[in-house]
């Protein structure tokens, strides 16, 4: 899923676990829960509107990709200061694989388009597993437009309950 949509989440994980846990098992809690969130959230994008490449030729693509990512980047600076850990672990998975291992990967397979590095160390492999073994039964919808409704209902969910939550951009 967004980048948003796991910042939300991992905002709600953070504050549940320092309402409920003391030091030091709530920043131990906080970075268990929103590692895993991260890897069941991203296995159940397949029943969103999530592209594996980018589609840059079609105008409902690029629009819904600036909103998201406008939206991504609001809720880093909105949330970064106070809930940085749970954010930081709850794209970590995203972090490595997209803008770490993938670009080492294509600068050798510039030079060597046969190498298989790195392939092995796609933490995404877990979130493949996770999918295939857990929810092989919900419908794949990356490619259909409406799923993007899906994603919006979870983003307005958590942003209500963080809402309800009465949220404070500082840490008590």
């Amino acid at each position: 899923m967004e980048t948003i949509t796991h910042n939300l989440i991992a905002v709600f994980i953070q504050i549940l676990c320092f309402l409920y846990f003391i030091f030091p098992w709530n920043i131990i809690f906080t970075i268990m829960f929103a590692f895993l969130s991260h890897i069941i959230v991203d296995a159940l994008s397949f029943i969103t509107y999530h592209t594996p490449n980018s589609m840059k030729e079609d105008k409902f693509w690029l629009i819904w990709h600036y909103i998201i990512y406008a939206l991504s980047m609001f809720s880093i600076v909105l949330f970064v200061i106070p809930y940085w850990l749970s954010i930081l672990f709850a794209n970590i998975i995203d972090l490595w694989d997209w803008f770490t291992l993938r670009p080492l990967q294509k600068k050798i397979k510039h030079k060597n388009p046969d190498s298989k590095w790195g392939d092995k160390y796609y933490m995404h492999k877990i979130v493949d597993w996770v999918r295939e073994k857990l929810f092989y039964w919900l419908p794949n919808r990356i490619y259909k437009k409406s799923g993007i409704l899906i994603e919006i209902s979870i983003i307005i969910v958590f942003a209500i309950i963080l809402g309800l939550l009465n949220v404070s951009l500082f840490i008590d």
